[in-house]
């Protein structure tokens, strides 16, 4: 089955936004999915990592990306699409807590 790994960005803000019900729904939404196997997980901080030519590891603490919000996290979930992967994701927190979620097809 296809695999999609999807990036989550928002903020506490947008969160406490939310009344309680929909914050719960969302987070019974991602124990659904790791119950289904997706792997999920909150984001730490990132460092970037860059051995041009070969020529010697160097790394640089920070995102490369940057965003309005920041990352919250990451899942790998196996979908038969990308309309179902999408479908999956967009009960989880940071889809319905004013932030947003990234599909992105992960190709072997």
């Amino acid at each position: 089955m296809p695999k999609f790994i999807t990036m989550g960005y928002g903020d506490r803000q947008g969160y406490d936004r939310r009344p309680a019900p929909t914050r719960e729904a969302a987070h019974a939404r991602d124990a659904e999915l790791q119950k289904a196997g997706a792997v999920m997980g909150i984001a730490g901080k990132p460092v970037q990592v860059r051995n041009t030519e070969g020529s010697g590891t160097a790394t640089a603490q920070g995102p490369f990306m940057s965003s309005p919000l920041p990352v919250a996290g990451f899942a790998i979930v196996d979908a038969a699409s990308l309309d179902e992967a999408i479908k999956m994701v967009s009960g989880c927190p940071c889809a319905v807590a004013h932030g947003v979620i990234e599909v992105w097809p992960l190709e072997t």
